[in-house]
Parts: C-alpha cells; structure tokens; sequence
C-alpha cells in the first residue's frame, strides 16, 4: 500500500510541474518509472503470450550518459496445455542514455537480477538469476513533466529447471524527481538552447527563430545577416547578397527589366530599354541619323526614306539575273524596313548602263527586278504592295562614257509610290 501510494502522489507532483521534476532525469535526480507488459514467453513454459504484467522501477541518473535502475516485475501467465504461472522478479540495471536533454532519448541497458515462479498447485516455489539486455526510449509528449518510456528486454533466467528467455515490450510513465536544476546551455549565445538548437554556431547578434536557424525575413534563401537587399519581394531571384539579379548589366534588376538581354555599355531608361531619343523606332545604339522629325518614316538605320530606298551592293553576274554574293543582306535590310513601315508602296525599278542594245537592256533590267520582287516576296513582303518595271538604260544617274558611271547606273531601287 505505502507503494502505491508514493507512485500517486509521484505522479500527481509531476503533472502539476514542479520547478525540480523533468521529462527525464538529470545528472543527480532520482526517476521512477510504472510500465505495463506484453510478455513474449518461451514456447517451453507452455503459457500463453499476452498482457500479463508490468514493472516498477526507481532509478538515479548518475551523470549524463549513464543512470542505474532497480525495479521490480510481477506477471500473472495463464496456462496453454500447461501449468499457470506467477512472476516475481527483483532487478538491478545500468543504462546508457543518449540525448537526455531533449524531447526524444534512447538507451540500452543491461542487469541482473533475481526471478522467482510460483506455479499453480505446486508446493513451493522455484528461484534463480536473471539476466536482462535491451533498448528503450523516452519521449516528452506531455509538455510537462512526465514522459512517455517504451522498453523491449530480453530476459534469460535460471529459476526453471531449464533455462529459458523471454522477451517484454513494456509501456508506461517515466517520472523524474528531486532537487536538481534545469540547466539551460546556449553554446552560440542565440537565446536557444542546445538541445534543440538545430543551427548551432549561428553567428553572434544574429536574429533567429525559435528553433536556433537564422532569419531570412523576405524568403529569398539568403540570412538575414548577410542579406545587403532585405525586402526582396517573393520569387525574385537574387545574388548571394541577397540583392535582386541584373543578368544584362544594364542597372535595371531583372524583375523590373523589361528589356531583357540588352547589349553591354547601351544606355535603357527605367524600365531596362534601350533610349530611343527621337522616337523613331530606331535605339539610340543603332540610329544613325539621330533627331529625326517626328513621324518621318525611316529605315532600320533611322534615316529618312525620301523618295526611293537604295540598294547598293544588290549586284548580278555579268548578263544575267542571278544575284552576287552579298547581295542577300543588303535585301534583308530593306525587308526589316519595309516592315517597319508596312504602309509604304514601291515599284522595284531595274536599270542598266548603256553597253547593248535598249531593247535587250530592258528586258535584262525587267527580269533582274523580277528577281528582287521575288526575293522580297520570299521574306514576307505582300505582293500588292509592289510593282515591277525594267527602264533599261533610259533613266541613266551618271555617265556611262566611264566604267565608274556604267557602275553606278546598273541597278536597282525601290521608288516610294505611296505611304
């Protein structure tokens, strides 16, 4: 009776949180401990496996990684085929504890001890040694003092006339008591316990969470003690300084650029686009005829388009109309001007030098202008925007006494017939 009174009034102080009890036992605390047993007995007893027991124990951690525990086991096996059987069992342990100042702590223990059975009917009883090794845990699931203890023992004994092993899984109440004080170790100075510190060594001054890890306010993955932009808006992606990126370089960072990959050295405005100062459509970086009026069509260079388009360095092989090399990219300028001013009409004009009959000079002009139309027409450019017309030598631009002249004049251009 004194007993069980003592794990009551144990139990009711631990639940009302005295300042000297704990989850588990510290260094120069005594502990007791009240478990029900599912025993596993050796086929040989001839009993059967079940809920048949418990154990009662009342231990001292010694230091913080070893406690010893005396307990005592009682059983009540009901007969399969055999004979009923009760246990009582005295025990002595020593336990290797890890973790004991946090929420979950497992150990291993081994004893000894002294087991005696008295079987039903018989006329005395039979004792002997016991030897027990196992493993168990403590798990502070009450947020008080009191913890949950789980305990699987193999016990091997000499009190039968055979030696037998049985194995007990155990569940019940783990109750620290006794004078000793909380010690609260703080190795990185965070204002976070060890023991449930999960990043230790935070630097010092640093602002932490209640788990010990550093801030990082804006969520960015960069710390708060090493974040130079703090505020970064949500999926922004940023530098190892926390700073929002600027892939292109152009001072405009990429979640408020919309210009994306801008040339090296270009001059953008505040949105990270290249500065058009005329307004033009041309960028200052490629426009060559800067300060153009306003609503003046130009080319992809910026220059006014007066009257006809030039395409110098549109050559043919000689007495035909298949174009030269090189002639390709000075059409694919005009195509890029063409569709930037998609209201202009043209007429393709071919012209010729003076060298060979008119009547020949201006089906040569005709086909060779056929073949820019054609070109043109390849590149995306409507049909109803062009017309074409050979004039052959008739519309000469220099003389044709020189070889200079005769260049100048075999050509072909693109004359402006409506905007």
């Amino acid at each position: 009776m004194r007993t069980f009174t003592c794990v009551v009034a144990a139990t009711f102080i631990a639940f009302t949180g005295t300042e000297n009890a704990f989850a588990d036992a510290e260094p120069g605390q005594g502990f007791l401990s009240v478990m029900g047993s599912y025993i596993d007995d050796d086929e040989n007893r001839n009993v059967e496996d079940g809920f048949r027991g418990g154990q009662l124990g009342m231990g001292y951690a010694l230091n913080e990684k070893w406690s010893l525990e005396g307990y005592i086991q009682a059983a009540v096996l009901d007969a399969e085929g055999g004979i009923d059987q009760d246990h009582m069992g005295l025990g002595l342990d020593v336990q290797r504890v890890y973790r004991r100042d946090e929420k979950f702590s497992p150990y291993l223990f081994g004893g000894v001890g002294f087991l005696k059975i008295n079987p039903a009917g018989a006329r005395r009883d039979s004792e002997g040694a016991m030897g027990s090794l196992g493993a168990g845990f403590l798990l502070d699931i009450f947020d008080s003092n009191v913890s949950l203890r789980g305990e699987w023992r193999s016990r091997y004994e000499k009190a039968s006339d055979d030696s037998q092993t049985d194995e007990l899984w155990s569940l019940g109440l783990h109750i620290p008591f006794g004078a000793a004080s909380p010690k609260f170790v703080d190795s990185d100075g965070d204002g976070v316990a060890d023991g449930i510190d999960r990043c230790p060594n935070t630097p010092p001054g640093a602002s932490v969470d209640s788990y010990g890890c550093e801030l990082d306010s804006d969520g960015d993955g960069v710390k708060d003690s090493r974040d130079k932009c703090p505020g970064t808006p949500r999926g922004v992606s940023v530098n190892a300084d926390g700073c929002p990126v600027d892939s292109d370089g152009d001072g405009v960072t990429d979640d408020m650029d919309k210009c994306p990959g801008t040339p090296a050295g270009a001059k953008v405005d505040a949105d990270g686009c290249e500065l058009d100062s005329d307004g033009d459509g041309v960028v200052d970086r490629l426009d060559e005829c800067p300060n153009t009026a306003p609503g003046v069509q130009v080319d992809i260079r910026g220059c006014e388009i007066k009257e006809e388009i030039s395409l110098q360095g549109v050559n043919f092989e000689s007495n035909s109309d298949r174009l030269l090399p090189g002639a390709t990219r000075v059409l694919d300028d005009a195509v890029a001007t063409l569709k930037k001013n998609p209201t202009i009409k043209f007429e393709v004009a071919g012209h010729t030098d003076s060298d060979g009959a008119a009547d020949y000079n201006e089906g040569l002009s005709a086909r060779r202008a056929k073949t820019v139309h054609d070109y043109l027409a390849a590149n995306g450019i409507a049909g109803n925007r062009m017309t074409v017309r050979g004039y052959g030598e008739s519309q000469p631009i220099a003389d044709n006494s020189s070889s200079a002249g005769k260049a100048q004049n075999r050509r072909v251009v693109l004359r402006i017939t409506d905007r």
